[in-house]
């Protein structure tokens, strides 16, 4: 699965952000439209992408701990309260995490479009999408 999922984050990576742009080209000169294009890429590649997302781990030890910490308190039955409460929180924290992940990329890949479409039409291309 993790392979997988790395091809497919590898191909998104590799896919130039203007492959979302449809531009008007009529009268445009293409060599302008090559040169303006790779600026507003340079300055589309300066978004940053969000550090924040706790990684799958980080998630899942917090959510362990959480999870055994509620089960022992709730009156689980000592380490066997603590082991089941531990999965649930492992589980929860795992998903979240994923969740994380996956938000703050739709968010960065957003982010990049915008930037791009506003730097195209900024120097007079007529961005239609």
């Amino acid at each position: 699965m993790k392979k997988y999922t790395a091809i497919a984050l590898t191909l998104l990576l590799a896919t130039p952000a203007h492959a979302k742009l449809i531009i008007d080209k009529q009268g445009v000169d293409e060599k302008d439209y090559i040169y303006d294009m790779h600026q507003c890429e340079e300055l589309a590649n300066q978004v940053e992408k969000d550090s924040r997302s706790r990684g799958a781990v980080g998630g899942a030890v917090k959510g362990a701990a959480i999870g055994s910490a509620g089960k022992a308190i709730a009156g689980g039955s000592g380490s066997e309260g603590a082991k089941q409460g531990a999965a649930v929180g492992l589980a929860a924290g795992v998903v979240g995490g994923s969740r994380d992940r996956r938000k703050n990329t739709e968010n960065y890949e957003q982010e990049r479009q915008t930037v791009l479409r506003n730097c195209m039409t900024n120097r007079g291309y007529q961005v239609l999408n």
